[in-house]
């Protein structure tokens, strides 16, 4: 099978399995990222994906960065396994200009370098009902930045007392503990979720020519949400999330001997909650939340700690919606945040407060438009304004099916972090540059525009195009010859643009074709290759469902092409070589309560590289049970 006929039959968001309507309801599929108001896709300029728990579940990959690497316009890359640093981009843009959101709460790690979704901690857990991705620099109303916005919803209690138990075990030695209870009524309910997976790994780095040890990791998630009903209009919520990891690497520097060692461990320790209240009354409703993360992160040479940060932010946030008539919406709201990050023996704070407000109108029954701007005001950086317009046309096609043509466009902004400013702030071993030229925030704009077929077989297709620029983007720059560092600005535009494909294709009952393609070109300030941006990425999948729904399946064909990485010893682009992966995963269910799943990564076992100087697992096989009452 080749790149081609991946590029052919390209396409987009999976079938949901377990989801039982008819195949014409996807435009009226609801929404909620895009706004922060339930919205039906119909009527949305945006472009937005969405997997539902079924189809996470059949997946079966540990990370949800594996799993979400199907989707449009999203590369992923990882340096040497399990637990070891991933990036997650969404249309060529850095990890860190990508909100992440579980359950309202923003998890984000204000102890790394950049404030910035901790994918490598981030497990597929039995808890996940859906996943929405707003692509590109749309999410004015998060301030989010160019990447676009990732929603993660757990599960909510329902009815009398349930649960699951998830047993998984697999090549490298690794297993997997999930399960889950909960529980509910009309006043309340709760649900509780709790997973552990340990794994040896194996030999994360290319260099480590020496120990050739397995690089191992370790996850223990717990996942909580409670809610409380006083009244049929309110809703009171508490979610807490405890993520303890740990990974053996490769590469770290031992400040007693001077020189690279390959007993190298980190430890990230992760506590947040957020407490919301939400009230609808007639036309009008509001909704209030505060949250707060602390992340504590060690690392450790030769089992000795070399270096470590801590940082939390406390966020207070206020939405409200008024539907001044049936064809007209007004949402608005402000947020207010606090970071703070221990480094290099100083305590660093800042803060920042948005307002935001948006019109939404309907002129028709198929004509959707949306305007808002959102205003900031940071500590350290000044006032900015972001904004979004959006179009959507929905017309309607003889037979039950229907063509939509949307726009949208969308700028944002991020302000420096503070460990990039305190990196810079070292007493020695600073590029010049760094040292005497003060960090300022970088800018971002862009645009989409597509249009989307659906039938009433349940046909999809759809096509977009963007082009998307971040302004003076912070970049990190080593020297060679001196071995001094640091982050400067890079003047100038980098652009990011191109085009995505899909389809879903429905063959007979129960069998479907699925998948992405993106074709992607990506440039820094100078001209120059953005690293581990694949120009082309895509995804070719044929799924299976019983007509009892008792057995499922999937095969996704992954290609990779056309990337490059970067040797900052030699100041050379490096090819990271073009790739095509075959995943299998399957699960039969023998009733009601037990149920058998397997699945085989790199089913041809196909020797590649994400990262250049990093080793990638090979063929791998995993099989278990799950247990639901």
């Amino acid at each position: 099978m080749t790149g081609t006929l991946c590029a052919c039959i390209a396409s987009v968001p999976g079938v949901a399995f377990g989801q039982e309507k008819a195949a014409q309801s996807r435009p009226d599929e609801i929404i909620v990222t895009s706004s922060q108001l339930p919205t039906p896709r119909r009527q949305l300029g945006t472009a937005i994906d969405v997997l539902d728990g079924p189809s996470i579940e059949l997946k079966g990959d540990t990370s949800l960065a594996d799993i979400l690497r199907t989707q449009t316009g999203i590369a992923v890359s990882n340096s040497g396994g399990p637990g070891k640093s991933t990036a997650l981009r969404i249309r060529g843009e850095e990890g860190y200009r990508t909100l992440l959101i579980i359950d309202g709460l923003r998890v984000l790690d204000v102890a790394a370098t950049q404030v910035a979704p901790d994918f490598s901690a981030l497990m597929s857990t039995g808890d996940l009902e859906r996943v929405e991705i707003l692509r590109g620099p749309q999410g004015f109303m998060y301030g989010a930045d160019a990447g676009g916005v990732v929603n993660v919803i757990t599960g909510r209690g329902k009815d009398s007392i349930g649960g699951r138990v998830g047993l998984e075990a697999g090549d490298f030695d690794s297993r997997k503990i999930d399960g889950s209870i909960s529980g509910g009524s009309d006043k309340g309910d709760y649900y509780v979720s709790a997973t552990d997976f340990r794994t040896d790994g194996f030999n994360a780095s290319t260099a480590d020519t020496v120990l050739r040890d397995n690089d191992g990791a370790k996850n223990t998630t717990a996942h909580m949400k409670f809610g409380f009903n006083p009244t049929e209009n309110l809703r009171l919520q508490l979610v807490a999330r405890d993520v303890n990891a740990s990974s053996l690497y490769d590469g770290c520097f031992d400040s007693n001997t001077f020189a690279t060692s390959h007993d190298c461990t980190n430890t990230t320790h992760q506590k947040a909650y957020r407490l919301s209240a939400d009230h609808k009354s007639g036309r009008v409703s509001n909704s209030f939340g505060y949250s707060n993360i602390d992340i504590d992160r060690q690392d450790f040479t030769n089992g000795a700690p070399s270096f470590g940060t801590t940082g939390g932010i406390k966020r207070l946030e206020y939405t409200g919606s008024f539907e001044a008539s049936a064809a007209a919406t007004l949402v608005y709201g402000v947020d207010s945040e606090d970071e703070d990050a221990f480094s290099n023996g100083a305590m660093r704070t800042q803060g920042q407060t948005g307002y935001y407000f948006e019109y939404q109108g309907a002129f028709g029954k198929n004509l959707f438009f949306t305007a808002g701007t959102r205003y900031d005001d940071n500590d350290d950086f000044g006032t900015h304004l972001s904004s979004r317009v959006s179009i959507a046309y929905s017309q309607p096609l003889s037979g039950g099916s229907s063509l939509k043509y949307r726009a949208s466009v969308g700028t944002g902004f991020r302000a420096p972090s503070l460990l990039e400013v305190s990196y810079n702030q070292r007493p020695f071993g600073v590029l010049p540059a760094a040292a005497t030229s003060a960090l300022t925030e970088e800018t971002s704009k862009g645009y989409d525009f597509g249009v989307e077929f659906d039938s009433a077989r349940g046909l999809h297709l759809e096509a977009t195009y963007f082009d998307q620029k971040i302004q003076d983007a912070i970049i990190y720059t080593f020297d060679s010859n001196t071995f001094d560092d640091g982050y400067v600005k890079s003047p100038g535009t980098s652009p990011s643009k191109g085009f995505e494909l899909g389809a879903e294709v429905p063959i007979g009952s129960g069998w479907a074709f699925i998948g992405n393609w993106t074709n992607n070109d990506t440039k820094t300030a100078d001209g120059q290759p953005r690293v581990r941006r694949p120009k082309n990425i895509g995804n070719l999948g044929v799924q299976r469902l019983s007509t009892d729904g008792a057995f499922k399946f999937l095969a996704n064909y992954r290609l990779s092409k056309d990337a490059v990485d970067f040797d900052f010893n030699t100041s050379t682009f490096i090819d990271i070589g073009d790739y095509e992966v075959l995943d299998l995963s399957l699960s039969y269910a023998f009733n009601k309560t037990f149920e058998f799943f397997g699945r085989v990564l790199n089913a041809t076992d196909e020797n590649y590289r994400e990262v250049v100087g990093f080793n990638t697992g090979g063929r791998q096989l995993y099989a278990g049970l799950r247990l639901r009452f």
